[in-house]
């Protein structure tokens, strides 16, 4: 058996989908991002019930209603993990379950992209499930243990979106409310509205991009809708782009912000700034005499 290096040219021909997730405040208009994707090509994973803002789009959908369900149809589009046990989520067992009742997988093959809407909800789906397990309840009294079920929901969140994130061939996006808040300091400061604090501190290293719909405004101008990118942003949003070629702010268009990430990568030496600004000049000592 020969060592299994993967090339450059094989890396580079694999279908690459973008994993992100997309976060802003109700009513900014995240589900309605799906009228920018081609409703051919993309599956809606309705979790929020909320599919009034797309009356009319002509793509499917599926609607689960129990954190069970969203395991089954995460391993259902990401196939088996053979490295897990057979009782466990995600493993080749659960895999085969899963085909039994929903048919051949093959029918997810006309799909590129998977809207998740929401991880807001999702978050809450699968607290309500961890909560009715073994681990939250105290071994002496029998009484409920918050800790062990944030501890397992933790686990679970996270388990569910590494696996959704391991779907190389698919583009996944999940959107999600932001809360804005003040910190110890009075200082204004954005998270991402999810039960828990493990998921929204480790979804950031999971996913590919993390993006900020919000409501700017220029000076002197009305307010409009964009897409924050970058990490350093004046704004403080969360944001993230591991592809390197998306600006500070972009058009609020999730179909065109997919095509720029798939652009052919500029250099390595474009795509970061290393330099330090300028300095600025030394002020005159004003202690010496002057001459």
């Amino acid at each position: 058996m020969s060592l299994p290096i993967i090339s450059a040219d094989q890396r580079l021909a694999e279908p690459r989908g973008i994993k992100g997730c997309i976060f802003g405040k109700s009513g900014i208009g995240k589900t309605s991002l799906l009228w920018t994707l081609d409703p051919d090509r993309t599956l809606f994973i309705d979790l929020e019930a909320g599919d009034l803002a797309i009356e009319g789009w002509a793509g499917d959908s599926i609607r689960p209603r129990i954190w069970t369900e969203c395991r089954d149809f995460a391993v259902f589009i990401g196939g088996p993990n053979p490295a897990l046990r057979d009782e466990q989520p995600y493993s080749p067992a659960h895999y085969a379950a899963v085909c039994e009742r929903f048919g051949d997988p093959a029918a997810l093959d006309r799909y590129d992209t998977i809207f998740v809407d929401s991880i807001t909800v999702a978050g809450r789906l699968c607290f309500g499930w961890c909560k009715g397990q073994p681990e939250a309840l105290s071994e002496k009294t029998g009484k409920p243990d918050v800790r062990g079920a944030y501890s397992l929901h933790g686990r679970e969140m996270i388990g569910w979106l590494t696996h959704l994130q391991h779907t190389r061939a698919k583009s996944v996006w999940f959107v999600g409310i932001l809360d804005e808040k003040l910190d110890d300091f009075n200082r204004k400061v954005f998270q991402p509205q999810i039960d828990g604090s493990k998921t929204g501190l480790e979804l950031p290293g999971i996913v590919d991009e993390v993006i900020t719909m919000a409501e700017l405004k220029a000076d002197g101008g009305d307010p409009y809708r964009a897409f924050v990118c970058q990490t350093i942003n004046p704004w403080g949003f969360p944001a993230k782009d591991r592809s390197g070629r998306l600006a500070q702010v972009e058009e609020p268009h999730l179909g065109h912000l997919m095509a720029k990430i798939r652009t052919p990568a500029a250099p390595v030496t474009d795509r970061l700034t290393y330099a330090p600004p300028p300095a600025e000049p030394a002020a005159p000592d004003q202690s010496q005499p002057q001459s």
